[in-house]
């Protein structure tokens, strides 16, 4: 009995028991210190994924809040005695960014800071410093290489808003720089009050800098009004109204309505998925999405399930081929000619005037139109390459691989690509023609435009061809006075043909709901496709739905028939029409709800937390439920943060900050054990393990941002800006507060230059040489005057050199941290 307690009395004394605030309890204390060493490791990376799961709430809390709106009145310009109203943000984004969405990304950082210098009585440590300056080499290298490789070759991501940028860069660059001076010149390893009073003030002066960019003090914006429909765009889904989506809506339904297997539910999702995939997405919303990624949690981006696009994809394939197979190339001269020519930013936009272009194979020869608007008085070059579908080159057609140029005016540029006819029937054949830009691209003022790959579809024409209708099944509203139907003729073009068709009541009645027809149908050579007019009557009365039918028959000329030779019409009343469209309008606001970031009750917190997406099973993957299980513990712990509807998202901010407060608090201390167990400095463990388990979630909200954004502000802009706040909010905040408190006692605020004031060197030279690499890639036409993305090899190599410069700074740190180097600041 007195040896058992022996032994559990000396194991109190325990291997490194002293180095945390809260850790450790002492039930480990016996443990052997590899497997001490594992527990704790294996505990750290679970706190990082807790840290993540509260900062998505956090985050939550931060969109609600920035996202407010008022209200404001101001004369309508066409009648000076009314008023118009219009929502405007109460946050202005940049601000916004640089403060809450600052705060929300980078809280861990902040937190450990503060924690660590209040936990040892206003003492200064390693591991929060170490974390700062960690987490911005870490932000700045790792999170840049990724993203300048994410984007798919060749299209590319700029910053848009570059005057803020370039503040933002540069008290990024110096913050640090005035770390290094007030730790090792000009007060070495003492902080005085009025050194951390100026380091916290520096904060709002960023804030305050970066607006005035925003707002063109500096240098005066140009009016982007890609961006301004943009914010018309958001406003409108957070607040949707039927009038302002029913035209769309009915256009919706009029084309997807034919696919009868889909159901009223699952054409409200398709459109609602649409809508989703044209919205702007903010920062936050791109950092909670990189979350979820990897907790199995829901969904920001909106995605049918598989089996809806599959049924909806037999309706998108009919529609595209009819749209070729009617190509009228005097309408795509005009539809060309009408585009619009006001500056594209600067830039000269170059794209196909169509996706699709249809040729006879006796014609020889198809033209694609080339268009160019905006910049409009320069030289603009580019390549066209011609890639085998079901078509092969050499057989079917002439290979293209060319460079072309537009000289100065020149809107319009014309080229042929040679079809090979052959005399021999086959099946319709396809290639495609892809557009690129010459790799030199000099000026850079030249850019593609959407329409850069034309699908060419070879219509055979050495045989009579097989005749049907284009769709099964056709939906007309009552009062559009006329069913139209379209008569397709593939598989061949040679000869005139005829074919009859003829109307047959189903639940309409010929001479009362429409006009009965039988009359013949006639194709010239060459001829691809027909439409069929029947006359609708509309008798005012309210009816159901009523169907009549309309069928080929008696082909002539060697004409076939096809599997579609009976279509059915279905005459809907317009009360009716616009009822459905109503229901699947309710459908569309409650699938968006479904994507806000708000959480309403509590109720609704739970149900997300114990389902795997959210809920949404249908689109749940192998990954989602294997992060579902691995997260749900904290997922329930959260859902008792209160949901963001109350007072404004305020008190999911505050309750929220306390759990990543708490969180962190355990990180110092289970990574200080851990560092202790195996050997490394807090210095090495604040700048590798710490730094890189706190911006874990910025890196996959990077990531998607650099994917699915279309600039690069969302992606790497703020990175610089994070970096500047965590020095003069994360440092600044608790050095106030310590040199207070030893000022009261007379006596210095200590803080050791050593390792920190080397990283911060070392950090600083890969700063310089990061930032001018995105300066030059802005600017150099080898890297497509682009921050993020361009040609394969350029923005590899940019990549290497960002996580090479990354590794550098680690181990030269690591070497100075055990005396290898040897540094007196």
């Amino acid at each position: 009995m007195s040896m058992n307690k022996t032994i559990c009395i000396s194991c109190h004394a325990f291997k490194c028991s002293g180095r945390g605030l809260i850790l450790p309890f002492g039930i480990e204390a016996c443990i052997p210190i590899p497997l001490r060493a594992t527990l704790y490791f294996i505990f750290l990376l679970y706190l990082f994924l807790g840290i993540a799961i509260i900062a998505d709430i956090f985050m939550s809390s931060i969109e609600t809040i920035t996202s407010k709106k008022k209200k404001i009145h101001y004369p309508d310009p066409n009648d000076s005695k009314k008023f118009i109203d219009v929502e405007i943000k109460i946050w202005n984004d940049t601000v916004a960014n640089l403060t809450l969405m600052a705060l929300g990304s980078s809280s861990p950082e902040i937190l450990l800071s503060i924690i660590e210098i209040v936990g040892n009585r206003f003492e200064s440590g390693d591991l929060g410093p170490g974390t700062i300056v960690g987490s911005a080499a870490y932000n700045l290298l790792i999170i840049s290489a990724i993203c300048i490789s994410a984007i798919p070759t060749p299209d590319i991501r700029r910053i848009r808003m570059y005057s803020v940028f370039m503040i933002t860069s540069f008290f990024g660059f110096f913050a640090y720089i005035w770390l290094f001076l007030v730790v090792s010149v000009i007060s070495p390893d003492v902080i005085d009050l009025w050194e951390a009073i100026i380091t916290l003030l520096m904060f709002p002066l960023v804030v305050l800098l970066a607006f005035a960019a925003e707002k063109g003090f500096f240098l005066k914006r140009q009016p982007d009004m890609e961006e301004e429909e943009e914010k018309m765009l958001e406003s409108s889904l957070d607040n949707m109204k039927f009038e302002d989506y029913k035209s769309d809506l009915l256009s919706f339904l009029k084309e997807i309505g034919q696919t009868s297997t889909l159901t009223l539910k699952d054409k409200a999702e398709l459109f609602a998925a649409k809508l989703s995939e044209k919205a702007p997405r903010s920062r936050s919303q791109y950092f909670m999405q990189g979350t979820r990624m990897f907790t199995g949690g829901k969904s920001l981006f909106m995605k049918p399930a598989d089996k809806i696009l599959e049924l909806s994809k037999g309706m998108n394939t009919r529609s595209s081929l009819a749209d070729i197979q009617n190509a009228d190339y005097t309408d795509v001269r005009q539809l060309a000619a009408s585009i619009r020519t006001q500056d594209a930013q600067g830039h000269s936009i170059i794209e196909f005037s169509s996706t699709s272009y249809a040729v006879l194979e006796s014609q020889q020869y198809v033209e694609l139109i080339i268009n160019r608007h905006g910049l409009t008085n320069i030289a603009s070059r580019f390549r066209l390459d011609t890639i085998d579908g079901t078509a092969t080159e050499g057989e079917d057609y002439i290979k293209l691989a060319e460079e072309f140029e537009m000289q100065p005016g020149e809107t319009e540029k014309r080229i042929r690509v040679i079809v090979i006819d052959d005399n021999q029937w086959e099946p319709d054949e396809t290639f495609f023609v892809k557009m690129s830009l010459r790799k030199d691209n000099e000026d850079r003022k030249t850019r593609l435009g959407t329409k850069t790959v034309a699908l060419v579809t070879i219509i055979n024409d050495d045989e009579p061809g097989t005749l049907e209708f284009d769709e099964a099944v056709t939906f007309v509203k009552e009062s559009a006075g006329k069913a139209v139907l379209k008569v397709i003729r593939s598989n061949g073009a040679d000869g005139r043909i005829s074919v009859r068709y003829q109307t047959k009541d189903i639940d309409a009645v010929g001479t009362k709901d429409y006009i009965s027809v039988e009359k013949e149908l006639v194709f010239e050579h060459g001829e691809i496709s027909k439409l069929i007019e029947i006359v609708i009557i509309d008798d005012d009365e309210e009816e159901q739905d009523e169907s009549f039918s309309v069928e080929l028959v008696d082909p002539q000329g060697g004409a076939k028939l096809g599997k579609r030779s009976r279509t059915v019409v279905t005459i809907i009343n317009d009360d009716e029409y616009k009822s459905m469209a109503g229901r699947m309008f309710n459908l569309v606001k409650l699938d968006i709800d479904r994507l806000s970031v708000s959480r309403r009750t509590w109720t609704q917190q739970f149900y997300d937390a114990l389902n795997v997406n959210g809920g949404d099973l249908e689109t749940a993957t192998l990954s989602h439920y294997i992060g579902h299980v691995i997260a749900i513990f904290w997922k329930v712990l959260f859902a008792f943060v209160p949901p963001t509807q109350l007072a404004g998202g305020w008190c999911t901010f505050i309750v929220s900050l306390i759990f990543i407060g708490v969180l962190t608090a355990l990180v110092g201390d289970v990574a200080a054990i851990f560092g202790c167990l195996v050997g490394l400095k807090d210095s090495v463990t604040a700048i590798s393990l710490v730094a890189m388990g706190t911006s874990l979630p910025d890196t996959f909200a990077s990531m998607i941002a650099a994917k699915n954004s279309k600039t690069a502000d969302d992606a790497i802009g703020n990175i610089t800006g994070s970096n500047s706040v965590n020095v003069f909010l994360g440092l600044g905040l608790p050095w106030v507060l310590a040199a207070i408190y030893w000022e009261s006692k007379n006596l210095p605020f200590t803080v050791k230059a050593g390792d920190l004031s080397f990283s911060v060197m070392i950090f600083s030279i890969c700063c310089i040489i990061s930032m001018a690499i995105l300066i030059l890639r802005r600017f150099l036409g080898v890297f497509g005057k682009a921050e993020l993305g361009g040609t394969k090899i350029p923005k590899y190599v940019c990549s290497v050199i960002f996580i090479l410069l990354w590794i550098i700074y680690i181990g030269l740190s690591c070497l100075q941290a055990y005396g290898y180097i040897k540094w007196s600041a």
